[in-house]
């Protein structure tokens, strides 16, 4: 009985600590735009049944209470939160943020595709709007290409993207900005650099016209900030410490009563 108090305390510790690793990561990327926090959800492991609900006694009535013990607790899920950030201006021509649903589309140089929230787009050498990365180019799908001569940069709420060349006086449009839904955006895969992939549980990639049933629209000149809430995270950081703290009492505890039993045999 007490190993099993141990091992079910000990289930408790293994769990909050990996929920630390969660809230931690929330937490570093308070200030990462178009990121999306995760929280950690827990189920409770296997029951041992000394005496089940609905067992007769002797006499052959029905009890209406069992005994039983539980053996812990296990992380079921860590699932995203795909609620939406704050949206900052700034100020920024190619900056674009989704206000409701939807992803970016983006393709590296392998022709592999990703999706994000993260709007900080810039142009390069070529003059076609790529995401900002620390480690490869990222190609907005589908492209968009702007000419070295561009003075003004003009993107519409529907993702119609338009240019104002050296000499024109009228702005031409040069294409068109899509935005790409998941029947189950909790099922993608986190790719780091804010960057998700298309797994068999989110469900194929659905593209279209910001605006169209279902979609976001476009905004200009503004970034979506992260959805973590340092306060609540912090709220969970410390009842996430109090639980380690009391599975580790328990665990103590157990200990302390082995000892006491072990110690019976010298009387």
């Amino acid at each position: 009985m007490l190993y099993r108090a141990m091992n079910t305390a000990a289930s408790g510790m293994d769990a909050y600590i990996f929920n630390l690793d969660v809230i931690a990561n929330n937490l570093a990327n308070a200030g990462t735009t178009g990121f999306k926090r995760s929280r950690t959800d827990f189920e409770d492991l296997y029951y041992q049944y000394y005496r089940p609900p609905g067992s007769s006694d002797v006499n052959g009535n029905v009890l209406a209470e069992g005994i039983y013990a539980g053996s812990g607790v296990r992380v079921a899920a860590v699932q995203p939160d795909f609620t939406e950030g704050s949206l900052l201006q700034t100020g920024r021509q190619e900056d674009i943020a989704v206000e409701g649903k939807g992803f970016f589309q983006v393709q590296d140089s392998n022709g592999n595709f990703y999706y994000t929230r993260n709007g900080q787009f810039t142009r390069n050498a070529n003059g076609t709007l790529v995401l900002a990365s620390a480690n490869r180019s990222l190609v907005l799908q589908p492209p968009i290409t702007l000419q070295s001569d561009v003075t003004d940069l003009s993107i519409s709420s529907d993702g119609v993207v338009s240019v104002l060349q050296s000499g024109n006086t009228a702005f031409q449009q040069v294409g068109n900005i899509q935005l790409t839904l998941f029947v189950n955006p909790e099922g993608l895969i986190h790719e780091g650099e804010t960057l998700y992939s298309e797994t068999p549980a989110s469900g194929p990639a659905q593209t279209s016209t910001p605006g169209s049933l279902g979609y976001g629209l476009l905004r200009q000149s503004f970034l979506e900030a992260s959805n973590t809430e340092p306060v609540k995270e912090l709220v969970d950081l410390i009842k996430t410490q109090r639980n380690v703290e009391m599975n580790s009492q328990v665990v103590q505890a157990s200990d302390q009563l082995l000892q006491l039993v072990s110690n019976l045999r010298r009387f």
